[in-house]
């Protein structure tokens, strides 16, 4: 029986509902004080437009990504996720191989197919290949860091001999997808190293994630080796019902639902801090390794009391877990 993974990561505020526009080197400084405050990694969001009424001013990820890894040293390096059929692979494999170096080996990557069409036309990619374009993507990807030429075919892109160097620090460069239909879940499984989620209860995330280790033990790929994660809004206050109506009133202005996914707002963590830290608790209990905060309007106040007050009890929650379990097995 294995041990339970925690590891606590926090969202960044990359995109802002306008007139607000994001501030660049706020967002920097922040990436240095989640670090500061021991947060184990940092999540910005990824779009290239967003909204028209309203719409959201949003800086890219990967710049904003680089800057903050220029400026701290241990922080995980992570978006959630990256609408890969949006990027050219090639052009991306250099991107990332390179922030890759930069951080010294601290990117860990989610990526998802997409469901904005307007991005996609502008960007000139065919919205209803996306999910054959990003199988494609993928591989391209993962070829070119792990093999020192690269030959292939693909539906946009043609590669005779394909020399890319340097590879990403890290081999594997992990790679997780995102998504909720059960062709993204064996994705997940088979061709990515893990899923992250957005949003969902621990009900939900048993059911799919269930869905995820099937497909890799059907490919004949260890589940155990499969990393996974759930991107959760949280609202700390004196209570529940003292906080739920700001919260919800945020959360519908600022995000959407994918239609058919099982996320919810009513996932959201809310309450004083002893019953934040039982509602999340019920996330590890059924196996999400990473939990990653997206705090009420990015307020430092939340922001400090869930680093302070929070993550430490449940880190303290999964080593405790983690020893009963070694007892157990010894």
């Amino acid at each position: 029986m294995a041990g339970l993974h925690g590891t606590f990561g926090i969202a960044a505020r990359n995109f802002t509902p306008y007139p607000e526009i994001p501030n660049a080197e706020a967002l920097v400084q922040y990436g240095v004080r989640m670090e500061e405050l021991g947060f184990d990694s940092i999540w910005v969001w990824d779009h290239i437009f967003l909204g028209v009424d309203p719409h959201f001013p949003i800086l890219d990820s990967l710049t904003l990504l680089t800057a903050i890894a220029a400026r701290t040293k241990k922080i995980k390096l992570s978006t959630g996720i990256l609408v890969l059929p949006l990027r050219n692979p090639v052009v991306l494999a250099k991107q990332l191989s390179t922030i890759d170096q930069l951080s010294n080996g601290r990117l860990l990557m989610a990526m998802a197919a997409g469901w904005y069409k307007r991005e996609f036309d502008a960007v000139g990619v065919p919205y209803e290949q996306r999910g054959k374009i990003m199988g494609d993507n993928l591989e391209i990807l993962k070829r070119l860091w792990t093999e020192d030429m690269v030959s292939g075919e693909w539906t946009n892109h043609s590669i005779p001999a394909g020399v890319m160097f340097p590879k990403p620090v890290q081999s594997p460069c992990p790679l997780l997808i995102g998504g909720y239909a059960d062709r993204v879940l064996k994705r997940a499984a088979v061709e990515g190293d893990g899923w992250l989620t957005y949003f969902y209860t621990p009900e939900s995330f048993v059911e799919s994630w269930a869905k995820v280790c099937n497909y890799a033990t059907e490919a004949g790929k260890d589940p155990a080796t499969l990393m996974n994660g759930n991107q959760l809004p949280i609202m700390v206050g004196p209570s529940r019902a003292a906080v739920e109506t700001r919260m919800m009133e945020w959360l519908n202005v600022d995000f959407d639902i994918a239609q058919g996914s099982q996320s919810t707002m009513q996932s959201a963590i809310m309450g004083n801090v002893d019953e934040c830290v039982a509602q999340l608790k019920a996330h590890i209990d059924v196996g999400v390794q990473k939990l990653i905060f997206v705090p009420y309007k990015y307020e430092m106040a939340q922001v400090e009391i869930i680093a302070k007050e929070i993550v430490p009890r449940l880190r303290a929650y999964v080593a405790e877990k983690n020893s009963s379990v070694e007892l157990v097995a010894g």
